[in-house]
């Protein structure tokens, strides 16, 4: 087997969801939602399938939802794409990101990666042949040290990889920090693989600022996106990755040799979607605001100290300042076998430990999932601290 693979474990979501699974525990761990989305928009995708076509779409996705997602990003960000050269639709934003490593890295390039970081960048960089130099974030406020990342680059350096809203800790990077990333770009040549998955993930009035917009880097980054968390449906897999003509093209050589298309019914209930008014977003946004809200303040009265949630679906637990000291991993575990809830731990987001010990949380879900949910951890804490 290749290599890179065959050393790799189980994601920490299989192990957690499995032993959810496996012992009727409430999961708080991977991260989907508990509803299904908005009920037109999956209308629109199986009347697709009745109506047609049914056979394979172009290549970089079919031109009204290219035109749809340019139209998007212009009316909800002002970020301005050529729908015909800067657009290509992708099997998931994790298909987007492959394209975009495999597009723009060769044998012995590296990447600067920020920590914590979702845990699909390193292997799909390293299958690339190229190394990575990492650039660690502290809780709480999980900002950019100058130092730190000057320090990343090298005559080697080829790529950044970042996500904002970042996964796992809901946190935002502003454009002060943007324009920190984008010096290095500039003074470096390279490329912002930019993941903006939860680009409408984001609370309390803070507005998400995309790569695209730090000076100097609308011809050096690659946006990503994804409908699957923009309308709640994660199992839909439609992704988009936006560039300048040159990056774009590269892309969508490595694109046509991955997954090539996406289901062409998917592609024309997204595009419908993404036309729909900014109410839709601003609904789904309170929707999850209020249930965030109600799962930090239960934990809260259980004695839990709560990281802010600026944006995704994920708030985070300090374990010792909640008074538990082991590592995040043994209590995850614990939790869900014990007491019946699944966490992940955010050590599964870092290449090496962390000197902090936090459990990721996913509040997408039910009241009364929440509710369960901070009791059995309340329950947890109680049996080991």
């Amino acid at each position: 087997m290749n290599r890179v693979f065959a050393s790799l474990p189980d994601t920490i979501f299989d192990v957690m969801s499995g032993l959810a699974r496996e012992t009727g525990a409430i999961n708080l761990g991977q991260g989907f939602p508990e509803w299904d989305g908005p009920a037109d928009i999956r209308e629109r995708a199986a009347r697709a399938v009745i109506e047609g076509p049914n056979q394979y779409p172009p290549m970089r996705g079919i031109p009204a939802l290219r035109e749809a997602v340019a139209e998007h990003y212009k009316r909800m960000q002002g970020v301005s794409l050529d729908w015909k050269t800067e657009v290509t639709v992708t099997s998931g934003a994790t298909e987007a990101l492959a394209a975009a490593l495999l597009a723009v890295l060769e044998p012995g390039d590296e990447v600067v990666l920020f920590e914590p970081m979702y845990d699909s960048y390193l292997p799909m960089l390293r299958r690339a042949g190229a190394g990575a130099r990492f650039v660690r974030l502290e809780p709480p406020d999980w900002r950019i040290d100058p130092q730190e990342l000057a320090a990343a680059f090298t005559a080697k350096t080829r790529a950044i990889v970042l996500n904002t809203p970042l996964n796992p800790s809901a946190s935002l990077i502003g454009m002060e920090d943007l324009a920190l990333i984008a010096a290095e770009c500039v003074k470096h040549d390279c490329i912002a693989i930019s993941d903006e998955v939860w680009e409408h993930c984001v609370f309390d009035g803070a507005v998400h600022r995309s790569m695209l917009e730090a000076p100097g880097m609308r011809e050096r980054t690659i946006k990503i996106g994804s409908a699957g968390k923009m309308f709640s449906m994660t199992g839909w897999k439609v992704g988009f990755a936006c560039a300048a003509p040159r990056l774009t093209d590269a892309i969508v050589r490595a694109h046509q040799f991955l997954t090539f298309t996406t289901p062409p019914n998917l592609q024309t209930a997204v595009a419908y979607g993404l036309a729909k008014d900014k109410s839709l977003f601003d609904d789904m946004r309170a929707q999850l605001i209020r249930a965030r809200d109600r799962l930090a303040l239960a934990l809260v009265q259980e004695g839990f100290h709560v990281l802010p949630a600026a944006g995704t679906y994920f708030l985070a637990i300090d374990l010792p300042k909640s008074g538990v000291d082991m590592t995040d991993a043994d209590f995850a575990v614990r939790a869900v076998q014990e007491c019946g809830v699944a966490a992940i731990p955010f050590s599964a987001f870092y290449a090496s430990p962390p000197e902090s010990s936090l459990l990721r949380l996913c509040f997408a879900k039910s009241d009364a999932t929440l509710d369960a949910g901070a009791e059995r951890l309340a329950r947890a804490r109680r049996l080991m601290s």
